[in-house]
C-alpha cells in the first residue's frame, strides 16, 4: 500500500472512531435529559423537602417560643384562710390571673363559701392533707386517711376530686403512688414566706430565680405573703410572663 493510500485509510478510521464516540456521548446526554424530564428535580425536591421540612420546622417552632410567653404556677399552701385568701383571691381577679391552692382538710369548715369561690373563679384546687403532717413520718394507712378524707371533703363541695397532692414539706412516702391515684406536686422556688413574713425578703427570694416553667410555693395566710404574692404578679407580669395553675406545668 503507498504512502497517500495509507493516510487516507487511516485518516478514514480516525474520523469514523470520532464519529462514533461523538454518538455515544450524545445518546448518554440524551438518556439523561430524558430521565431528568420524566422525573423533573427528584433529586432536588427531595433535598429541598427534607431541608425545607426541617427548616420550616425550625422556623416554625422558633417562631413559636419566640412568641410564647414563659409560663409561671403561683402555689398556695395551708388555707383556706378566713382572713387573708379573700383578699388574695380579689388581687388575683383583678388582675385576670389564675392559681394553685393546695387546701388543709382541717381548714376547710367554715371556708366552705372560699373554697367555692376558688373552683367559680378557675383556680386550681388541689390536697394538702387534713392535718398538715409528714407523710414519711406516719403509716401507709395513716397518710392514706389524711389525703383521702381531705380530697373527700373537697369533693363535697366542688362536685371534683382533685387529681394533685402536695405533700407537706414535700416528702413522700415512697410506695403511696400505688394507693393514691393522685399527682405529687412540688415546688422549683421556696419563697420561705411563712419564715420571713416580710414582703422584700420574700420578693428578694423569689423574683432572682423565676423562669419559664417555675412553680412558686407560697402560703395564704399571711399579709406579708398576699401584698408579696401580689407584687410578684405586677412585675412578672410586666416581664411578659403568663401565669398558669400547676397542671398546665405538669400535664404538658
Amino acid at each position: 500500500m503507498s504512502g497517500p493510500l495509507k493516510r487516507f485509510v487511516f485518516l478514514f478510521c480516525s474520523l469514523g472512531i470520532m464519529f462514533l464516540a461523538g454518538w455515544e456521548a450524545a445518546t448518554v446526554k440524551s438518556s439523561l435529559r430524558e430521565t431528568t424530564q420524566e422525573n423533573p428535580g427528584a433529586d432536588v425536591e427531595i433535598i429541598r423537602e427534607d431541608a425545607g421540612g426541617s427548616s420550616d420546622t425550625a422556623q416554625e417552632g422558633a417562631g413559636q417560643n419566640d412568641g410564647e410567653q414563659p409560663r409561671v404556677a403561683l402555689t398556695f399552701d395551708d388555707g383556706p384562710n378566713s382572713a387573708f385568701t379573700e383578699l388574695l383571691l380579689d388581687g388575683l381577679k383583678e388582675r385576670g390571673v389564675k392559681a394553685t391552692f393546695f387546701l388543709l382538710g382541717q381548714n376547710l369548715e367554715g371556708n366552705e363559701a372560699i373554697v367555692r369561690r376558688m373552683q367559680e373563679e378557675g383556680h386550681l384546687i388541689g390536697n394538702h392533707t387534713y392535718h398538715h403532717v409528714r407523710i414519711s413520718r406516719i403509716s401507709e394507712a395513716e397518710a392514706l386517711e389524711e389525703i383521702e378524707s381531705t380530697s373527700n371533703a373537697i369533693y363535697q363541695l366542688t362536685g371534683v376530686y382533685t387529681s394533685f397532692v402536695r405533700p407537706p414539706y414535700g416528702e413522700w412516702k415512697k410506695g403511696l403512688d400505688f394507693h393514691v391515684t393522685m399527682i405529687p406536686v412540688l415546688w422549683t422556688i421556696d419563697s420561705r414566706d411563712w419564715v420571713t413574713q416580710d414582703v422584700g425578703q420574700i420578693l428578694n427570694a423569689v423574683l432572682p430565680s423565676v423562669e419559664d416553667g417555675s412553680i412558686i410555693l407560697m402560703h395564704d395566710e399571711f399579709a406579708e405573703s398576699v401584698e408579696a404574692a401580689l407584687q410578684i404578679v405586677d412585675t412578672l407580669l410586666e416581664e411578659g410572663y403568663c401565669f398558669v395553675t400547676a397542671d398546665d406545668l405538669l400535664l404538658e
